[in-house]
Order: structure tokens, then C-alpha cells, then sequence
């Protein structure tokens, strides 16, 4: 494992998995949130997201935690293992909610710069229904990735996410 994808749906623990991942393994840790966001919620123009990407992507080591759907191809094509956080609505929501009110109005480590956090009722709904509308999706090109040779770590909830992490250890 030196080329590390993170997926799942916001507030399944990305980030927490990735910011720990790193350190473990010596690797660098990416957030696209920090590649696609600037200062105000401004988000950056396609083309100069795949070019910050590429340079990443062309790197020897990373850990890449972020969905943003548009770019999963070209990371999944350069990634020799894809983890995938997949907990249940209920528990990424609690999640959320538990980190608006601990980071309301300050810029989280794994966020663009000059980008607080803040309470987003549509962005909320999102999270409700993202094993809905993008899980069938996302598991499609984890099954594709793993057809070419590709490594796929399932982790369904805390438990198993810690185990995962306490195997990498021994």
C-alpha cells in the first residue's frame, strides 16, 4: 500500500482515517477538499484541480481521502488500494452534526484555507441520502478497480475501521 485511496460518504471518517493512515505508514496524506477549495467556499475551475491532482497523483506515496466523483477515475487508475468507508446514513450525519458543533466557524486541518466550518442544511440532506444516490456508484468502480488488479478494503464501521488499523500496526 503506497498509493491510497479514502472514500466514503462525508462524516464516515475520511479525514480521522486518513490523518492516521499517513503517520502509519509513512505516507503523505492529501485531502481534496484542500486541492478543490479556496478561501470563502470558492471552489477552483476543473481544469486547475486536475492539474493540482496530477502532481499529486505523480508523486511515489499518498494517502488521497475525497469522493469528488469527477476525478475518482484518474485516482483510481494511479491508487494500488482503495478503502471505503461505508457506514450507515445515520452514523455519518451524527458525525457531521458532532463536527459543526465542535469546528463551527474554524478551518478544519484537512479543509481549504479560509474555509470554516458551518452549519449547511442542504449539504445535511446530502449526507442523509448518499448511500442512496452515490453507493451503488462508487462500489461499481471499486469492483472495476479491483478487476485490474486493484486492492479493496471495505471497513462498515468504527470497529472494523480500528482493527484495520491495529492489523497495519502488528
Amino acid at each position: 500500500m503506497k498509493k491510497i485511496l479514502v472514500l466514503g460518504c462525508p462524516g464516515s471518517g475520511k479525514s480521522t482515517l486518513s490523518r492516521r493512515l499517513g503517520p502509519l505508514l509513512d505516507i503523505p496524506v492529501v485531502h481534496m477538499d484542500k486541492l478543490f477549495w479556496t478561501p470563502g467556499w470558492v471552489s477552483i475551475p476543473r481544469d486547475a484541480l486536475i492539474r493540482k491532482l496530477e502532481a499529486e497523483l505523480r508523486k511515489d506515496s499518498w494517502v488521497i481521502d475525497g469522493n469528488f466523483s469527477a476525478t475518482l477515475p484518474m485516482r483510481l487508475e494511479a491508487a494500488d488500494t482503495a478503502i471505503y468507508l461505508d457506514h450507515s446514513s445515520l452514523s455519518c450525519v451524527l458525525r457531521v452534526l458532532r463536527r459543526v458543533l465542535t469546528s463551527l466557524g474554524r478551518v478544519r486541518p484537512d479543509m481549504g484555507e479560509g474555509c470554516p466550518e458551518r452549519f449547511d442544511f442542504a449539504f445535511l440532506r446530502f449526507v442523509w441520502s448518499f448511500r442512496k444516490t452515490h453507493r451503488a456508484d462508487m462500489l461499481r468502480a471499486l469492483d472495476a478497480f479491483k478487476a485490474n488488479g486493484g486492492k479493496v478494503i471495505l471497513l462498515k464501521n468504527d470497529r472494523e475501521t480500528e482493527a484495520f488499523l491495529k492489523s497495519l500496526q502488528a
